[in-house]
């Protein structure tokens, strides 16, 4: 029986808490090994190839499995799925803790993220379905700090654990909260109806192999050179054929992997683009800031993770504030705000950030634009699902994740290459202005044409400069397509109020 309804669940708070773990834990594993894996490295005799399998096996598995989470969750019940989900999660990461050699971190990362697949999705759907719709506005909102709050956890954590005891805590730290999540989760949860459902194994291994080769293009492109490389080339020609077989299939078979009725839903689709842009944002500046300070503002790593938390309180007051507008404010204006703010926010980013700003404009700019992002996100993720049929939720928060995911990693890979490729360019026209007699530029000690070291500091200067340039020109691109999305939410449809429903109280 399908005990999914519109009204509070009994068991609301303790249900909120187990899903709430799940969110962050996932978030939080995304990230928290990038700074561990030098002295992963370390210790395992392991080649940067080697090194980079850790992170690429993680992020493929978690894509390629986030889509099947819907069908499990229809085809076996939301909460077995999540249950299973978590042990699995909880118990390879202990083995990612235990293991002894590259190839069995690899494996064990690969469990790990295709068990943490269904918990982001599946977290979602739940909190959507334990809260009447006068609350879905602040149950995403605390979804959202989840999300939002794992990858800004994630650096200073992960530091500060491989600092203070070993790099196996970083996998270790997951066990007793994934503990927690799994006995709340098996006491306060209930069932949901499961249906007989068609297992459309070719939609999969199609989606599956387009997801995939784009995950590992977009991560090992940087390492390759890109088109350069003949690797690379397969890898983009492999996800081109796997998006083709998938969307061929999808709109001429008769019970397709996906069902193309999800995106009959105006928010539904429209939620779902602008979510991969936001994603594409927030994720490429939260991989930007970091390199930034510490390559070349010198920040320590402790001192760049203080200099990061006022994006997290910006995003956190926009949520808390955002979950509570909703459904007294038209839910595209939120969003137009929102959208403006970090627009705004990026823009001032690249004309004011310089090698000589002080600490408190990135205090001050990251906290507007988290403003902005948080704003965004958690007004984006209920309309998305307000005019979404219930029996619609566990598919079409697989499919809402997913395109989170694809944003991501779409928006790091594409600001990182921008990056190295401005900096190139830069660096050879401020060369160019450089001429040891009579040119446009006149030098000083210790910079010096006649000298090793001389040349080598004129050089060093040189290329900070083309460098904090280049990360201008990534905020300036992204400042620009933030600002060039703000006019689709007027496909947007607000929300209307069924018949009998009271006004929306905040308590």
């Amino acid at each position: 029986m399908d005990t999914t309804t519109d009204t509070a669940h009994p068991h609301r708070i303790p249900i909120t808490i187990a899903v709430t773990l799940a969110t962050i834990l996932q978030s939080v594993d995304i990230t928290i090994a990038n700074v561990a894996l030098p002295h992963i490295g370390g210790s395992m005799g392991a080649t940067l190839v080697q090194m980079d399998w850790v992170l690429t096996s993680y992020i493929v598995a978690a894509a390629i499995a986030t889509p099947l989470s819907g069908w499990l969750a229809v085809r076996h019940g939301r909460k077995n799925v999540l249950l299973v989900s978590v042990i699995g999660f909880t118990v390879s990461s202990a083995l990612c803790g235990l293991a002894h050699s590259i190839s069995q971190i690899v494996l064990f990362r690969l469990m790990q993220g295709g068990f943490s697949a269904a918990l982001v999705p599946l977290s979602q759907a739940v909190l959507l379905d334990i809260n009447p719709p006068e609350r879905h506005g602040r149950a995403m909102a605390l979804w959202g700090q989840g999300v939002v709050l794992g990858p800004m956890l994630a650096p200073v954590l992960g530091g500060w654990l491989t600092d203070s005891y070993s790099w196996r805590w970083v996998f270790y730290i997951n066990v007793p909260f994934g503990i927690l999540a799994a006995i709340l989760i098996t006491i306060y949860m209930r069932e949901t109806g499961k249906r007989k459902s068609t297992f459309d194994l070719f939609g999969f291994a199609a989606l599956s192999l387009a997801i995939g080769a784009l995950q590992i293009f977009l991560d090992r492109g940087s390492l390759k050179d890109w088109f350069g490389s003949r690797e690379i080339w397969i890898e983009a020609a492999l996800a081109l054929l796997g998006l083709y077989w998938f969307l061929v299939h999808t709109f001429t078979a008769r019970e397709p992997f996906v069902s193309p009725g999800l995106f009959r839903d105006r928010n539904f689709s429209t939620g779902n683009f602008l979510m991969l842009i936001i994603s594409m944002v927030l994720f490429a500046t939260l991989a930007l800031l970091p390199p930034l300070m510490e390559d070349l503002l010198g920040y320590p790593v402790l001192t760049a993770g203080i200099a990061m938390a006022p994006r997290g309180a910006g995003s956190f007051l926009a949520m808390f504030l955002g979950g509570r507008l909703i459904g007294r404010v038209d839910s595209r204006i939120l969003i137009a705000v929102g959208l403006t703010i970090a627009a705004g926010s990026l823009w001032t980013m690249a004309n004011d950030f310089s090698l000589q700003m002080p600490q408190w404009l990135i205090w001050g700019e990251t906290l507007i634009q988290g403003f902005g992002i948080g704003l965004t996100y958690v007004t984006m993720t209920t309309v998305a699902f307000t005019t979404l049929a219930t029996h619609q939720r566990s598919e079409g928060t697989s499919i809402f994740n997913l395109l989170r995911n694809i944003g991501s990693s779409i928006g790091i890979a594409g600001t990182s290459a921008i990056l190295t490729h401005n900096t190139q360019v830069v660096h050879e026209s401020l060369v160019s202005h450089i001429v040891p007699y009579g040119g446009q530029l006149r030098l000083h000690a210790p910079f010096s044409f006649t000298s090793v070291a001389g040349l080598s500091a004129l050089n060093a200067m040189v290329t900070q400069q083309a460098t904090m340039i280049a990360y201008n020109d990534d905020f300036k691109l992204m400042g620009l397509v933030t600002f060039a999305v703000v006019p689709l939410v007027l496909l947007l449809r607000p929300r209307r109020r069924r018949s009998g429903e009271a006004a929306v109280v905040m308590e």
